[in-house]
């Protein structure tokens, strides 16, 4: 068995994974990056990017490639209740703050995931494709010291590494070799995701249709490419199993205002799988180990927020690596990566709270009715929530009681709070 060393061994070449490795390897830590896919590689996923990643994404030096890869440009969402009820929420129109663009973007992760990996390479990551990691090395007190994998050539392989980052995904293997994988209490979906040519009636704006058996996510991805992502609960996902395109038709093909949207339309490729959602690690560290991306946590994708949370993941992460790295005893590396877990719980624990109010809307059609119903009749409430899944707008703004109160009431009056602007016409 052939051992071998880097400071850092990052599992997983995801958003997460790549970005964490540019920021170390740009720092000067030796970082080795493994993922079992060859990339390009397509993965199942809403391929949107809040306004906010694209500062992430311009401070990693590939902001610009996306661009020219020919990444679709989003203005914010159109969302329709079960009941036909429909708002849109733009983040141009937020009141009081303003994103590092005023739109999003959204670019096939065949593009996307190799322009990072490509990135991370440029700033001096090794990246080892085709690489499955089996298990993590322990020592006699069981912190970890590296990773075992077996190569693209069938050979089972030691890694050695002062710190392992566990970056790969949903189903993370470094997760739950730690034990710490878990679940929230939640509506357990899985996602069916597939692109579309020739979809009619594409905007500027990404839609979520919710029905009362699931919903489904349409966004325009650059070259006249939509991706189509339909989420259902897992009870009723597993008869998709056999045959999911056949499934996804049949879906869209029940519904009377999106049937005749793909008349014309022509699938690209095959469906692919993910899910069930609902995970989240116990804490992202362990001694010796990390936890970033979807391998710390993820909710449900109707928000859209994986590909943000990966990359605000791995900035915040990265710094706290470093501390790591140059800590004088395990006991203070630990520390950091605590500090880490703390700060990462301080950054999102507000946009879990928001997901997990919109997952419950969601999961019962009234309560969706209702909420749709409030931000029809008030714009600026709807640009305010869009804001906030586009990660420039604080999760308190709509965790307000005020405001929540208006959400799940459409008929309250709205009060202006002390030297906030004056509500517009739209607004009462």
């Amino acid at each position: 068995m052939k051992s071998e060393r880097a400071q850092v061994v990052v599992v997983g070449a995801g958003p997460a994974g790549s970005a964490t490795a540019h920021y170390l390897a740009r720092a000067g830590v030796d970082v080795l990056v493994l993922d079992r896919a060859r990339f390009p590689r397509d993965k199942a996923c809403s391929e949107y990017m809040s306004p906010q990643a694209s500062r992430i994404l311009a401070d990693l030096g590939v902001l610009g490639d996306i661009e020219r890869a020919g990444a679709a440009t989003l203005a914010g969402m159109q969302v329709r209740a079960p009941n036909g009820t429909t708002f849109v929420g733009r983040f141009a129109e937020v009141r009081g703050y303003r994103g590092f663009r005023d739109r999003g973007l959204a670019l096939r992760r065949t593009l996307l995931d190799s322009l990072l990996v490509e990135r991370a390479r440029a700033a001096g990551a090794r990246v080892d494709e085709g690489v499955r990691v089996t298990t993590l090395a322990l020592d006699a007190t069981n912190r970890v010291q590296g990773v075992q994998i077996l190569d693209a050539n069938g050979a089972t392989r030691t890694l050695r590494a002062e710190l392992v980052i566990g970056a790969d995904g949903l189903r993370s293997v470094v997760s739950r070799r730690l034990g710490l994988a878990g679940s929230r209490l939640a509506q357990r979906r899985l996602a069916l995701v597939s692109h579309f040519v020739g979809v009619d009636g594409m905007s500027d704006c990404g839609e979520m249709h919710v029905e009362r058996d699931g919903y489904i996510g349409l966004a325009s991805v650059g070259h006249g490419v939509t991706n189509v992502a339909v989420v259902v609960p897992v009870r009723r996902g597993k008869s998709a199993s056999g045959n999911p395109a056949a499934f996804v038709d049949a879906w869209i093909r029940r519904r009377p205002h999106l049937a005749p949207r793909f008349t014309r339309a022509k699938r690209l490729g095959g469906v692919l799988a993910t899910g069930p959602f609902a995970s989240a690690s116990k804490r992202a560290w362990a001694p010796g180990a990390a936890l970033v991306g979807d391998a710390a946590d993820f909710y449900d994708p109707f928000t859209g927020e994986g590909i943000y949370a990966a990359l605000r993941g791995a900035e915040m992460l990265s710094s706290h690596i470093l501390a790591a790295l140059a800590a004088q005893t395990p006991h203070a590396a630990d520390a950091a990566l605590a500090d880490y877990d703390r700060a990462r719980v301080r950054e999102f624990k507000g946009k879990w709270t928001v997901e997990r109010i919109v997952g419950t809307a969601v999961s019962f059609p009234t309560l969706m009715n209702i909420g749709a119903r409030s931000l029809a009749l008030r714009p600026p409430m709807a640009h305010t929530i869009v804001g906030v899944t586009g990660d420039f707008v604080p999760a308190g703004e709509v965790l307000r009681p005020g405001f929540l109160m208006r959400l799940a009431w459409p008929w309250a009056p709205r009060r202006t709070r002390v030297g906030s602007a004056a509500p517009s016409p739209e607004s009462t």
